[in-house]
């Protein structure tokens, strides 16, 4: 079966925003696809619209980066005329009003995270359509669908920052293991008072999960190679 190059990029992904005690942290995988080939294996999918507020971006790059590079714009002029950051809610409800006045358009899901000394760290998820919802967790993309459980049992309130930014490194890497369209590297971001850090996981530094091949320089050596241990969680 030959891949259809000509079919939209997509980013059939797993984006996570998570709330701490003090900040957030946004993670996401990095495989985006045209239709069943992947067109870039090591995309950034978690985009900066101000010093203290970045975007998670799922479904259609080119409709997803178009909604990014807008706010992004609307944001510089409302921090201009204020004289002072946008805070985490005019943000996301920039991208609510964008999502959801052309949403017969559209095809992209965004979680908005980030901090402002008014009201801290906030995350806010936009699915598809433009609803605008405020979550202390927030999961996207074809790969969430295997970790809303995972999700239940694992997050809790008053977190810290190295145990969220675990979390968030644990959960896409799940996702990875099960969603086809979900693969490539772990990036995180990590938004507090003391501002932002970028941190970057790679695909062989992440836990093997069930019946998961682990990383081979050859073909040969995955033929050759004997079948891995579940890891325990």
């Amino acid at each position: 079966m030959e891949p259809n190059l000509s079919e939209p990029h997509s980013m059939g992904t797993t984006i996570i925003g998570v709330t701490y005690n003090g900040g957030v942290v946004l993670g996401a995988d990095s495989r985006t696809s045209t239709g069943m080939y992947i067109a870039n294996r090591a995309s950034d999918k978690i985009t900066q619209l101000t010093d203290n507020v970045y975007v998670c971006r799922s479904g259609s790059a080119a409709d997803s980066q178009i909604v990014s590079d807008y706010v992004r714009y609307f944001l510089h002029q409302h921090t201009v005329q204020l004289g002072q950051p946008s805070t985490v809610k005019v943000a996301a409800n920039l991208v609510r009003m964008l999502s959801y006045n052309n949403k017969n358009m559209l095809q992209t899901g965004l979680i908005v995270g980030g901090w402002d000394k008014y009201e801290g760290g906030k995350i806010y998820g936009i699915p598809l359509g433009g609803t605008l919802v405020e979550q202390p967790f927030a999961i996207g993309g074809s790969g969430s669908s295997y970790l809303y459980g995972f999700f239940d049992q694992a997050w809790k309130e008053g977190m810290t920052k190295d145990e969220a930014e675990q979390l968030v490194v644990k959960a896409v890497s799940l996702a990875i293991a099960r969603d086809g369209a979900s693969g490539g590297v772990v990036r995180t971001v990590i938004i507090n008072s003391e501002g932002v850090t970028r941190n970057f996981y790679p695909g062989d530094t992440l836990p093997l999960w069930h019946e998961e091949l682990p990383p081979q320089n050859s073909l040969l050596d995955i033929l050759s190679a004997p079948s891995p241990e579940p890891m325990s969680t």
